[in-house]
């Protein structure tokens, strides 16, 4: 409990670390311990990808707030995200693993993430680092800093103190948790949890063919439609990749799904459907030049219609019964939603009923939730056709 004791009592002290050999230093040092906290600031408003401006390390001593704008060789830093036996702490991790595998094309191995440890200690829904923090330690943090432009040069020192905040209380934040833990049979159900979320961010392609099924009320267009709106989407994602734009400032989705619809010959009729006078400036001509190049693509090699889970006649009475049987499987010291949300639900009944012929399994038949799955996959064959 030296963690508790020390940060809890005096405010988070820090270094700004601007160069390489004191980026070094700092790695090497933090590899000696068996785990540290890790926090990244982005700004993420026009691009694809976010726009790193922060990097906070905390292994027990000061922390850390790396200046990625200043340093050359990051090689340190990869070591001790790759290095096994550091456990790298995280809070909601889900961006700040997108951050450094972009940046890195290294993910935090081994990693916890705290807020994965609230959901099994029942708190409510997704708990905020500053809860937890007032919870466990009575601290209250300030996040009068938390939208602010972490690309601006030079840092304020409040921006500076409500980065380094945010991890130098995430280690005895993560040694309480994980005291309290060990006392519920949960332990490895968060392990293989935090396991997933890694997994889960390593196979996340942007599959530029396969864009148009993001693409809002794709599911109502006709084959042709959809053909058209497949090239749409696919040029709209390799221009964002390219340029490092945000899809909806190549062309925003709502508009693709009415050039894909109402098949347009000219300009005029693009702004007709609503474009913007910038959009047409910019990419008119070439959504005209896509949509005319499905003229040449045989109807065989059309995409099949979307089916939608909800359109089945099964699906409502179906979700009904998994949700009800849901209730009676929870055990008391874990919430029903930990378990499976609507969404976990519902890719297990597409699963199954497109005869399982998805490459894995949905995550509701995998690790921990596995045995969940399996008496709710019992459910739901009494709804097969």
């Amino acid at each position: 409990m030296t963690y508790q004791i020390k940060e809890c009592n005096t405010p988070p002290r820090f270094q700004l670390i601007t160069d390489d050999q004191a980026l070094f230093d700092v790695c090497e040092q933090a590899r000696t311990q068996s785990a540290v906290a890790l926090d990244t600031e982005f700004v993420r408003v026009r691009t694809l990808h976010p726009k790193l401006g922060l990097i906070q390390l905390y292994a027990g001593d000061e922390v850390a707030l790396i200046d990625p704008t200043m340093i050359q060789d990051f090689s340190p830093f990869i070591a001790l995200l790759a290095d096994e036996s550091v456990l790298k702490v995280l809070h909601a991790c889900g961006e700040d693993l997108e951050v450094f595998q972009h940046y890195f094309q290294q993910l935090p191995q081994p990693m916890c993430d705290t807020q994965v440890m609230a959901n099994f200690l029942g708190f409510a829904g997704s708990a905020g680092f500053a809860t937890l923090v007032q919870h466990y330690f009575h601290i209250e943090i300030d996040k009068g800093a938390s939208r602010t432009d972490w690309l601006a040069r030079p840092l304020s020192e409040i921006q500076l103190r409500y980065a380094a905040a945010d991890v130098w209380y995430l280690l005895p934040l993560y040694v309480q948790m994980q005291t309290q833990l060990a006392q519920t049979e949960w332990q490895s159900a968060v392990k293989n949890e935090c396991e997933f979320l890694l997994h889960k961010r390593a196979h996340a392609v942007k599959n530029p063919d396969t864009a148009y099924f993001a693409i809002p009320n794709a599911w109502k267009l006709n084959r042709l439609e959809l053909m058209r709106l497949k090239l749409l989407a696919k040029w709209r994602m390799e221009e964002a990749m390219k340029r490092d734009l945000a899809l909806n400032f190549v062309v925003r989705a709502e508009n693709l799904w009415q050039v894909a619809k109402y098949n347009p010959k000219n300009t005029s009729t693009l702004l007709e459907l609503g474009l913007s006078t910038a959009e047409v400036r910019i990419h008119g001509k070439k959504l005209l030049q896509i949509i005319d190049q499905v003229k040449r693509i045989s109807e065989e090699d059309y995409p099949p219609p979307i089916q939608r889970l909800a359109d089945d006649s099964r699906y409502k009475a179906a979700l009904k019964a998994l949700q009800q049987q849901l209730i009676q499987i929870a055990p008391a010291n874990l919430p029903k939603e930990v378990i499976a949300s609507k969404r976990h639900l519902e890719s297990l009944m597409k699963w199954h009923w497109r005869k399982e012929t998805e490459d894995e399994p949905p995550e509701l038949l995998s690790g921990w939730r596995k045995p969940f799955g399996e008496r709710l996959l019992e459910s739901l064959k009494a709804f097969d056709a």
